[in-house]
């Protein structure tokens, strides 16, 4: 089952209500657990299709927690130059949604919809709505609106996907809304289109809606009454004869309060059955005369009569312009749009494509996110030696706050206290400990000296040595007393990844521990190793890095097709460097024969398909590579940081592998961002 389903309106007045109510109904009768999104509400109040769904289905979170932020709080973000904070925001509102859900539908943003107070700084709409859609790794559903549209649907609807395609998001159907009677969709895209007609009970608002938005006081009616569709709007302004030439059924008769022939005359139309009205609106403040309402009343037209301050000119403009909406208080347009969808929308073939449609793009915001979630689906405890620093508190009261970890910090504890409460971080879950003063030192230490006797390490030698924060931790780690280490905030790669060598060793399958970095584009994760540990490994280390960056990629939810990196592809090149790749793509694919790989390839056949489709045709992995394996450090990390800076990407790691137990190092310039990251990964790699 698709996680996220995305219905996203192309245009005002499209009708995407009816959709996402639809997939909402679908979605229920399969999925125990169903979630409702909205990226963006009015704050004006209650958005009423979000109070609908969020009442009438069992979804898992309620209205307060089913949407982004509010149209004012967007505007002021974008205003002041925060998109992605703005982005981020939204994203991790949904995800609370998504993680107690077995499917969420995403009702798209409305923000260019009518408005006209101040909030055109907002991104354009639907690229905004794609943008959203793939963070959250939704398919989309775009919805189009046939209303007028004869000769130029098929335009309206190619132009939709092609456009949301355009923008990498996924498009999993289209439906066009409001279709004309007699017109039908566009064959021939990859994508189904379904099309529904024009429901006048959907489409139009109801006079309880009229009401609330003239502001009108309600002089008679009852609920039944304020329920009745307004499919029309009659100015009575004429003698008596004309304006019932005009009157037509579900009209609102609108009228000067003082025109009290023209109420009885058309209330005694509609008890006569000549025409059904909606309802009738008294304008300018004026009540009706006593003797016409008594009248009106013995009818029993059982219809409502509002009264609005303003004129005729003034009402009939803004009557105009009122949507209908689906909400809690509509439920005759509720059920009306339910049957419009399952009459129309083949919902057996919607099913199927749910079923089996991901998203298959994979940005650094929905990378990020999983990390985050897969920790705390089996929650570790990690060790941080570098207590005191400001950005390892405000990563520990983050990972504490949202369940990523527990923790250790290492440190005088009332230096690390003192330091927290100076910065205002709340750090109260974590475990402090002290190195020097710890009771489990002496044991540390006699482990360490027969560890390394055979480095003429003496008991007092050690006793000096696990004082460091970093044997410390790392000892913590092999003795089970941890699950992971990350350090490096203020200690030197060697100085981090040392003891592990020298403590934790590698697994007994693998000659050498190494490094990956995953590399975060736009739409995709990446594995480059490796960057940051062996500056030139032989053949036998060379096939170790890259089945253990296989491994790793595999771990993380990335399909491992390995590319072994050279300056030459297949058998185009010659010299020592070559041969070693060759020789290391020979030993991987004898030690894993199931393993995608390819090698001497470059770096371009091994990305893009259009070189991989002329250097090597038949090859699975050219064009299409995950896993980038470089023959040496120079070129892995400066081909890291090249794509780094250039491509504006994402860098998460190093991420060692390769080691009996997790540990990483960060980078002296790691970001708290960074520092949380990469906790959730040691995390996610202490589970193996």
């Amino acid at each position: 089952m698709a996680s996220s389903v995305y219905v996203a309106g192309l245009g005002p007045g499209v009708g995407k209500g009816t959709v996402a109510l639809g997939l909402v109904e679908l979605l229920s009768r399969q999925v125990a657990r169903i979630g409702v999104f909205r990226p963006l509400v009015s704050g004006t109040g209650e958005d009423p299709l979000l109070t609908l769904l969020t009442t009438r289905y069992p979804v898992v979170a309620p209205y307060a927690e089913s949407f982004g932020v509010t149209v004012a709080e967007a505007s002021a973000l974008v205003a002041d130059g925060k998109r992605e904070e703005l982005i981020s925001r939204i994203v991790e509102r949904y995800r609370e949604v998504e993680r107690q859900c077995g499917s969420v539908v995403v009702i798209g943003s409305d923000f260019s919809d009518g408005q006209d107070d101040g909030h055109d700084e907002l991104p354009r709409e639907l690229a905004f709505n794609a943008r959203l859609a793939t963070e959250f790794g939704s398919v989309v559903v775009p919805v189009v609106s046939g209303q007028g549209k004869r000769t130029d649907l098929n335009a309206a609807v190619r132009s939709a996907y092609h456009s949301l395609v355009d923008l990498n998001a996924t498009v999993l159907a289209v439906i066009a809304n409001r279709v004309s009677e007699g017109v039908t969709p566009p064959d021939g895209l990859p994508v189904p289109v379904w099309a529904i007609p024009e429901v006048p009970a959907i489409a139009a608002p109801t006079v309880a809606e009229v009401a609330a938005a003239l502001d009108a006081t309600v002089v008679t009616g009852g609920e039944a009454a304020l329920d009745r569709d307004v499919l029309d709007y009659v100015v009575g302004a004429a003698q008596v004869p004309a304006v019932l030439d005009h009157l037509t059924d579900g009209a609102l008769l609108i009228t000067p309060g003082d025109r009290a022939d023209l109420l009885v005359a058309a209330s005694a139309a509609h008890a006569a059955g000549n025409v059904t009205l909606a309802g009738l609106v008294l304008t300018i403040g004026e009540f009706p005369d006593p003797r016409a309402v008594r009248v009106i009343e013995r009818l029993n037209t059982g219809l409502a009569m509002l009264v609005v301050q303003s004129d005729s000119y003034h009402t009939i403009s803004a009557a105009g312009r009122i949507a209908a909406k689906l909400s809690a208080g509509t439920p005759r347009k509720v059920e009306a749009a339910l049957g419009a969808f399952e009459k129309h929308v083949d919902t057996a073939e919607l099913t199927r494509l749910l079923d089996v449609t991901r998203s298959s793009r994979v940005t650094p915001l929905m990378f990020e996110n999983d990390l985050i979630d897969r920790a705390r689906a089996d929650r570790r405890h990690l060790v941080l030696p570098e207590g005191t620093d400001e950005r390892i508190l405000r990563a520990t009261e983050t990972l504490l706050r949202r369940g990523v970890a527990d923790l250790t910090l290492l440190g005088d504890p009332a230096e690390i206290t003192r330091r927290a409460r100076e910065f205002g971080v709340e750090i109260g879950a974590a475990r402090l400990v002290d190195p020097a003063t710890s009771g489990w030192r002496d044991g540390f230490a006699e482990k360490y000296a027969e560890l390394r006797k055979h480095k003429a390490v003496t008991l007092d030698l050690a006793y000096d040595v696990v004082r460091d924060v970093n044997y410390f931790g790392t000892m913590m780690v092999a003795a089970g007393l941890a699950d992971g280490m990350v350090s490096g905030a203020n200690h030197t790669t060697a100085a981090t990844i040392r003891p592990a060598f020298e403590i934790i060793k590698t697994v007994p399958e693998v000659s050498v521990a190494s490094s990956v970095f995953f590399m975060l584009l736009a739409d995709r994760v990446l594995v480059y190793g490796d960057c940051a540990v062996n500056p030139d490994p032989d053949a036998a280390q060379l096939a170790d890095i890259a089945l253990s960056s296989a491994q790793t990629a595999a771990a993380f939810g990335i399909e491992p097709r390995v590319a072994m990196l050279s300056y030459s592809t297949g058998s185009s090149g010659s010299g020592a460097d070559v041969e070693k790749v060759a020789a290391a793509t020979a030993l991987v694919r004898e030690r894993r024969p199931d393993l995608p790989v390819e090698g001497p390839i470059q770096y371009d056949a091994a990305i893009d398909p259009g070189v991989a489709a002329t250097k090597l045709p038949e090859s699975v992995v050219a064009g299409k590579a995950t896993v980038f394996v470089f023959p040496d450090l120079s070129s892995g990390n400066n081909t890291y940081k090249a794509v780094q800076r250039s491509a504006n990407a994402v860098a998460v790691g190093p991420v060692m592998q390769g080691l009996r137990r997790p540990v990483n190092d960060l980078s002296r310039g790691a970001t708290v961002k960074d520092i949380v990251n990469t906790v959730a990964i040691t995390a996610i790699q202490a589970r193996s």
